[in-house]
């Protein structure tokens, strides 16, 4: 019964998983993206709060999940 629910939630993380790694802005842009993409680095200081940066914090949340129900899941699987 246990192994059901956590592979339901684990379906359901790796499409949360899937939508948040979709709806990302590419990096690459050519050579302007990677002069842009330096002095982002260095000026954007406020990115944490940006619609991109809320991105990536759900994508590791999400993919973190993932790795532990993962294991989870072959652990108990193994018994």
């Amino acid at each position: 019964m246990l192994t059901t629910v956590l592979m339901v939630i684990q379906v359901l993380v790796s499409i949360f998983l899937i939508v948040m790694v979709l709806l990302q802005k590419g990096k690459s842009a050519g050579i302007s993206g990677v002069i842009a993409g330096g002095a982002e680095t260095f000026f954007g200081k406020h990115k944490a709060r940006t619609l991109e940066g809320t991105l990536e914090r759900l994508t590791v949340i999400g993919a973190t999940l993932f790795i532990v129900l993962s294991i989870i899941l072959t652990i108990l699987m193994a018994r």
